[in-house]
């Protein structure tokens, strides 16, 4: 069964828990008009990719966009500064690298997964900030009862999820069967041996 969660601004709600912080959501926290002037800067000026994947043994489009930044970078676009110094207060995290996926419509979509350990700082939180339209997405547990929860992603809002969750929860974006404009999610992580470098 799904469960769908309806969430007031601002609230921070606990959805895993564990020794790590689990994951936890956050809406409203970087203003309506301020995440719009973020998303348009970086929709307008990211140099967007996109890939290929082998996939039952052919090679598939990759459903979105994609772009990553070291977040030492001298040219690192203004709104990524923001927004890294906009999570500071709450994480404290040491996040060396974003990572940023366009879904330009509900067609571009993630398959559920999580995320890959080796190339992680061991404890260090994996932060999702959300821009542009509403999309929904998928935890689940990975053991059972895997009792997926539907979580809707709104602008501004904040997912955290720690590095132990990975291990054991997936997470996802569903295509969307109704008309939705453009996402852009930014994904700061501590990459491992990044952390303790001079930055």
């Amino acid at each position: 069964m799904n469960s769908q969660l309806s969430l007031v601004a601002d609230e921070r709600l606990a959805l895993v828990p564990d020794a790590e912080g689990g994951i936890w959501y956050q809406a409203g926290l970087v203003p309506h008009e301020r995440q719009r002037q973020w998303f348009e800067a970086l929709l307008a000026g990211t140099a967007w990719r996109s890939e290929r994947r082998p996939m039952y043994e052919r090679e598939v489009d990759v459903p979105r966009l994609m772009a990553s930044h070291a977040l030492d970078a001298p040219d690192l676009p203004a709104p990524l500064a923001e927004a890294l110094a906009a999570l500071r207060p709450g994480l404290g995290a040491p996040f060396t690298h974003v990572g940023l996926n366009l879904y330009r419509d509900g067609r571009d979509s993630v398959a559920p997964h999580n995320d890959r350990l080796p190339g992680l700082a061991p404890g260090q939180p994996i932060a999702i900030l959300s821009l542009g339209d509403e999309r929904e997405m998928l935890i689940r547990a990975k053991a059972p009862p895997h009792r997926p929860l539907r979580l809707p992603l709104a602008p501004g809002s904040l997912l955290v999820m720690s590095h132990a969750s990975q291990k054991t929860h997936e997470h996802g974006i569903p295509k969307s069967p109704r008309a939705v404009g453009p996402r852009i999610s930014l994904a700061f992580r501590v990459r491992a041996g990044a952390a303790n470098q001079p930055r």
